[in-house]
């Protein structure tokens, strides 16, 4: 067993014994391997170790990535910022978009050929620079315009924890929008939080796909 897969191996194990502190079931928790600037050989390596879901975050390295692994029945997880012009390409290749955080985004999805999941992304900043909505009723709009569409399957929220926050008090915020979304619909229950350095939090607080990068694929062979 390779060096990543082995890490891969013991971050599903950690994640999986800490849903049973929690008394979680660990099938409700999707680990998504975040690759970006990894080649694919690493994610077919890891793929080989028994990884079905990778992440992405950018279009220009993730659409080829994609072309080379056809071969492979693994799932692709857009996580980055979606630009407008790009949302359609990305749809041919992603599943699951993680970073729904505008209209026009979900318009463009609207008139694609392919069928997405969709997490809305939650922006837990004071920086209105950043993706994501700020506000339960920002959430709500732009929840029920992706429920007006046929393309994409509202699946839940997405947020990044601050770096200057504790991750427990904005994974407990996202955990309360989460409750807000669900109420409104029922089947948007899923949150995509936590990543190398904080996921335990996060599922102490009912994530339900972790994002982890470099706990698993070591650091980035360049950054772009």
């Amino acid at each position: 067993m390779s060096a990543a897969a082995a890490r891969w191996r013991a971050v599903r194990d950690e994640i999986d014994a800490e849903c049973v502190a929690w008394g979680r079931n660990p099938a409700d928790v999707t680990l998504i391997v975040v690759t970006k600037f990894h080649p694919a050989s690493l994610v077919d390596e890891l793929w080989n170790a028994g990884a079905r879901d990778f992440g992405e975050s950018r279009h220009q390295d993730a659409a080829p990535k994609a072309e080379e692994l056809l071969h492979r029945d693994l799932n692709w997880h857009f996580v980055g910022q979606v630009q407008s012009n790009k949302a359609r390409a990305i749809a041919r290749y992603a599943s699951t978009i993680h970073s729904l955080d505008r209209d026009s985004v979900v318009d463009a999805l609207a008139t694609s050929d392919n069928r997405v999941g969709g997490f809305i992304e939650l922006n837990l900043t004071d920086d209105p620079g950043r993706g994501g909505v700020d506000s339960a009723d920002a959430m709500l709009s732009l929840a029920e315009r992706i429920m007006a569409t046929e393309t994409i399957d509202l699946r839940g929220v997405m947020a990044v924890a601050p770096q200057d926050v504790d991750p427990r008090d904005a994974f407990a915020r996202v955990a309360t929008l989460s409750d807000i979304l669900v109420q409104a619909y029922p089947n948007a229950n899923a949150i995509s939080a936590g990543m190398s350095a904080d996921w335990k939090h996060a599922i102490e607080h009912g994530a339900t796909h972790l994002r982890i990068g470099t706990a698993i694929t070591g650091n980035r062979p360049h950054s772009g």
